[in-house]
């Protein structure tokens, strides 16, 4: 049979039609390969990169239901007790989101009423924590101590109230309760040189985690306490010397208190740190030397309160691992000789075999869980207290950089690590 013109004509534009049909229905797209070409006259092929893939996590700990209980009385004051000679709030921050403009620079503010014996001859006990510290040896701020008096007739330089976060310390105060905190801290007189207000909002997106305490039911009533809130989502402005930035990042808020009892015969210094991983992951740290400085640095591996906390969701799920030895490796030699302040630090982390942490170890048993790392302070704002003191406290800009294994159902893991953080170093000579 002879097809006609007309036929032909009629079948063309059915196969017009039928072909418009299906790309307008994504139906060609979808079975084609998700290729896109370059403009004419580039012969470069470019194809869809896959999502990236997703870092395997460590194995959490157990952390009881009361570990994460925090009241808006516990986030008052407690010095006002007689039992309890000091009492400590730490805000820090780690600028990396991309919109701000300091980039990587870190920030620590904390509001301290210490107990009168921690420095030795003066009646200043009352701390203030104001540090600014940039990605390219930046310093400003610093820290100042004032009076504190006994309350009778007269307050101390540091008021602070109760229920939730309310203390302020001259021009520098906090205040919130969780989930939410806002910080003004100016530095005043700590730095002559320069002249910085640090106005940050912290907000938590998840609940605290008790580091200290030792009763189940209402640890805010213990002698000895202390939790910590990881992962905070931090903005706000910094301003130095009239020039105001708008930063962003991640940071974490701190709250501690101790007896009489502890004094600095029993306590030789602490090492802290608080780091935001490139990965987005979180950790924490702290060690306290039971010694004086003088032995303290040979028996530093001996440390029932050392703890270290990993967290990649913000502080949703944590694992913490309660055998820490951090090995102080260099130290600054030129600041003052009888106080010699940390400078770099090797880190090895394990879960415990001590029946004290049963609990929160229980499920690290058997995974090999580790963190290995070299911690180094590139630079930071120190204050030494002389004669009769003879005691030193550094706040630094830290830089991890090591591994975190494990062993699962899906076989062995190393993820490297590296990250920037605060740190907080203490040594007394007695």
């Amino acid at each position: 049979m002879k097809i006609k013109q007309i036929d032909t004509i009629i079948i063309v534009v059915l196969i017009v039609v039928t072909m418009l049909f299906l790309v307008r229905a994504d139906y060609i797209s979808s079975i084609l390969p998700d290729v896109h070409t370059s403009p004419p006259g580039d012969d470069t092929t470019v194809v869809t990169p896959l999502p990236p893939e997703k870092l395997p996590t460590p194995p959490t700990s157990l952390i009881p239901a009361y570990r994460r209980d925090v009241s808006a009385v516990d986030e008052g004051a407690h010095f006002s007790k007689i039992r309890i000679s000091r009492e400590w709030w730490y805000f820090t921050a780690v600028f990396n989101d991309s919109v701000s403009q300091l980039k990587d620079w870190v920030v620590a503010v904390s509001f301290n009423h210490m107990a009168r014996g921690d420095l030795l001859g003066t009646n200043k006990p009352d701390l203030l924590v104001v540090s600014l510290l940039g990605n390219n040896s930046q310093t400003y701020g610093g820290m100042i101590n004032k009076e504190h008096y006994l309350g009778i007739l007269q307050d101390g330089t540091l008021v602070a109230g109760s229920p939730g976060v309310k203390i302020q310390f001259e021009n520098s105060w906090a205040e919130g309760s969780f989930p939410r905190w806002h910080v003004h801290a100016e530095d005043a007189d700590i730095d002559p040189s320069a002249e910085i207000v640090i106005d940050l909002d912290y907000t938590a997106w998840s609940l605290p985690v008790w580091t200290l305490g030792s009763q189940a039911i209402d640890i805010s009533d213990s002698e000895v306490a202390g939790y910590v809130v990881l992962g905070c989502s931090v903005s706000g402005t910094v301003t130095i010397n009239g020039q105001t930035y708008l930063v962003r990042g991640t940071g974490s808020y701190e709250h501690s208190w101790t007896p009489n009892a502890i004094t600095r015969l029993l306590i030789g210094g602490w090492d802290w740190f608080s780091l935001t991983m490139e990965n987005g992951w979180t950790i924490y740290g702290t060690n306290y030397l039971l010694n004086p400085q003088v032995i303290s640095d040979t028996l530093s591996n001996v440390d029932p309160f050392g703890t270290l906390l990993i967290t990649t969701d913000r502080g949703e799920t944590v694992t913490e691992l309660k055998d820490v030895n951090l090995r102080i490796t260099q130290r600054d030699e030129h600041v003052f000789p009888l106080i010699k302040l940390p400078s770099l630090f090797s880190i090895k982390a394990d879960p415990s075999i001590n029946p004290l942490y049963v609990i929160s170890q229980s499920l690290l048993y058997g995974t090999k869980t580790t963190l290995s790392a070299e911690l180094s302070i590139t630079h930071s704002t120190t204050k030494i207290w002389k004669f009769p003191t003879y005691l030193g406290m550094k706040i630094g800009y830290c830089i991890i950089d090591g591994s975190i294994s494990w062993t699962d159902n899906d076989g062995d893991h190393e993820i490297p690590i590296y990250g920037i953080g605060v740190s907080w170093n203490m040594r007394a000579l007695l």
